[in-house]
């Protein structure tokens, strides 16, 4: 996508859905933008995407190093984790988000409590408050539920807006319904979406990037519509050679 001076890429698009039986999937969307000399990702994933988000820049010949800035929309692993490497990056997360995230009880949450602990220490860090802008067209804006210090990233352009949800708004059933899985208090949850809505209905043409979707604008009736094609799928070793597998399609057309 291009923004008014921003180029928008998704690196790893999320996907929808938990595991049945097998813990959370984690799969957590991680966008590249691109604006001048400054190179800013929201949101980098856990160690599952290391290797996904790695070959990702190198596609497009970059390298860690090149990241300037890092948006976090929260502290929890899928999100958070690869922060290590990008350890020169200006790396942003809400002050209230931070607070919460160091005083959670080690091996109980999602938050991963040592990365926390040395993000913490980071001479990079930046601790930032409700509606500040954090990237050059980028502000922030608590969207409380999911955790205490979630927020969503408003990128401003002159023909419409991109607002990135994080897990505030994880997915379009959330979008639509103004019910939340995975929340502290449901009422504070859809207090969150009506706030992303009214960023969504601002403009015309305003773009929803939600954490565990694909990205999403409004058709004619006001109605969520994707914008890209769900892809996911599991390969699955069934048989009794390791060149025999299984493809396991996620999407349903």
């Amino acid at each position: 996508m291009k923004l008014s001076g921003y180029n928008i890429d998704i690196l790893v698009t999320g996907f929808p859905g938990k595991s049945v039986c097998h813990g959370s999937l984690g799969w957590s969307t991680i966008v590249l933008i691109r604006h001048r000399d400054r190179l800013a990702l929201i949101d980098v994933g856990a160690f599952g995407h290391r290797k996904l988000l790695l070959s990702a820049l190198e596609e497009r010949n970059l390298s860690p190093s090149d990241i300037t800035d890092v948006l976090l929309t929260h502290s929890h692993y899928d999100h958070a984790l690869n922060w290590v490497l990008f350890p020169k990056a200006r790396t942003v997360i809400a002050d209230i988000e931070m607070n919460w995230a160091l005083e959670q009880p080690w091996g109980e949450t999602p938050v991963p409590e040592l990365y926390v602990r040395e993000l913490n220490l980071l001479p990079s860090l930046v601790r930032a408050k409700d509606g500040e802008e954090v990237f050059p067209g980028i502000t922030m804006h608590l969207a409380p539920g999911h955790t205490p210090g979630c927020v969503a990233f408003k990128l401003a352009g002159a023909e419409h807006d991109i607002i990135f949800t994080g897990d505030a708004a994880k997915n379009r059933a959330e979008l639509v319904s103004r019910d939340t899985d995975m929340t502290y208090d449901p009422m504070v949850s859809a207090n969150s979406i009506e706030m992303i809505w009214n960023l969504w209905t601002a403009r015309g043409g305003n773009i929803v990037v939600p954490g565990h979707d694909v990205p999403m604008d409004l058709d004619p009736d006001g109605k969520p519509r994707y914008l890209a094609r769900r892809e996911a799928a599991i390969s699955a070793w069934y048989g009794d050679t390791i060149d025999e597998t299984t493809i396991i399609n996620l999407v349903i057309d």
